[in-house]
């Protein structure tokens, strides 16, 4: 049987296991310092959140739809002209046939990474490198 559990105002502390909390609404809640461990997530929707210093492992995102991430822009109440988005590592992922589309890669770093096929705006990355290549000699 399913039940509804309210819970508004007072700070809680939940230990929450072995149980589904499947089609529940978490809105204006702090909770920083979360954890779950071996959850299933799938459908999952956060939006207008702050997620710094998030850690993602082991997880398997197939079909997720990551956008509007970063600083809020112009306009946003939460906008700071001052403000600087902290870089995002990715290390060790599976991010093959994925696509980045209208994003801000200024100052990106990739090391050490499969590129077979990859392409830059229609142009295949491992032709951009040795064309590269070839006009420094």
């Amino acid at each position: 049987m399913e039940s509804v559990t309210q819970i508004t105002g007072a700070p809680q502390k939940l230990k929450v296991s072995a149980t589904s909390i499947s089609d529940s609404t978490f809105q204006q809640v702090c909770g920083e310092r979360l954890l779950f461990n071996d959850v299933s997530l799938i459908g999952t929707k956060i939006t207008n959140a702050n997620l710094s210093d998030l850690e993602i492992e082991g997880a398997q995102l197939g079909g997720a739809y990551l956008h509007n991430i970063g600083m809020p822009p112009k306009g946003h109440p939460g906008y700071d002209e001052n403000a600087r988005q902290r870089p995002l590592t990715f290390e060790k992922c599976d991010l093959s046939n994925s696509k980045i589309k209208h994003c801000d890669l200024s100052g990106v770093e990739i090391s050490d990474c499969k590129i077979s096929n990859a392409k830059i705006n229609g142009i295949y990355v491992e032709e951009l490198l040795k064309s590269y290549n070839d006009n420094q000699k």
